[in-house]
């Protein structure tokens, strides 16, 4: 009688290559209720979504807004400073997610996930799907505080839902940044404050609180080529009707830039993790 021949091979859990896009998709449908009911289980970490547009826009019309547009402008100054802020809220709520997966690799939920037979980026993908969500609760909450203190849609509809578009695609593309340094870091503390200082050069040397016309010369330079102020003048363009220029597309280049090579990199990091 024959001997028995070697018995099949299983493939490695994660293989992530042996995947197709239906069961990737079904993957992160999963991961991305699971994440949301943690939301559900834990409503305090939806604060930042809740409180924040609320503070900020209160605090920069009525603390800034008469110093930059003029004592008893302050309702011009919100239809400037309002399509800002999308911008911010974008980058605020896309740190989160860095502190997050940081906690969650210390807490152990991302090793179970690495044995599961899941691609590797269907974890990422879901995380940031989730944040998509607070963000667009964050920019649905600005807004409204905005129609209170007298913001007027000048364009379109379809130019607001496409200023808040432009949003949530530059944001996802900011996830990935904070997720790789969540990855790369040893703890929350690190992310959060490496992402402070990547985060206050770029919101406050931008066009989101003040024209860049009255800054010196040498920081109008880095405001032009900063990414938010490109979405900040996208956003701010379309909901006042005015011409977008070049912005629209900057705001693009610099969201699939940004995400080509990120992305990439936090998937490898999140494999080799240990």
């Amino acid at each position: 009688m024959d001997a028995p021949g070697p018995a099949p091979t299983r493939p490695a859990p994660g293989g992530e290559g042996r995947i197709g896009l239906r069961a990737n998709l079904r993957h992160i449908g999963a991961l991305a209720r699971r994440n949301a009911l943690q939301i559900k289980q834990d409503p305090e970490s939806m604060f930042d979504v809740v409180l924040m547009p609320i503070i900020f826009v209160l605090l920069f019309v009525y603390v800034f807004g008469g110093a930059i547009s003029g004592k008893g402008n302050n309702d011009a100054y919100v239809n400037y400073v309002v399509p800002g802020l999308m911008a911010m809220m974008g980058m605020n709520i896309a740190m989160a997610v860095g502190t997050g997966i940081n906690d969650d690799f210390k807490k152990g939920v991302m090793d179970r996930f690495r044995t599961m037979p899941i691609a590797r980026s269907s974890v990422l993908i879901a995380k940031i799907v989730v944040e998509i969500g607070r963000m667009l609760i964050a920019t649905a909450i600005l807004l409204g505080m905005g129609f209170l203190l007298g913001l007027e849609i000048k364009g379109s509809i379809l130019d607001l839902f496409g200023a808040i578009g432009l949003s949530m695609v530059f944001g996802a593309s900011l996830m990935w940044i904070f997720i790789l340094l969540g990855l790369a870091l040893k703890t929350a503390q690190a992310v959060q404050g490496m992402a402070m200082i990547v985060l206050m050069p770029l919101q406050f040397g931008s066009s989101i609180f003040a024209p860049p016309t009255s800054m010196p010369g040498w920081l109008e330079t880095f405001t032009d080529y900063n990414p938010l102020s490109n979405l900040a003048d996208a956003a701010r363009a379309m909901i006042n009707g005015t011409p977008v220029g070049d912005s629209v597309w900057m705001t693009l280049g610099w969201a699939v830039v940004i995400t080509a090579v990120t992305a990439p990199l936090a998937v490898a990091k999140f494999r080799k993790k240990t």
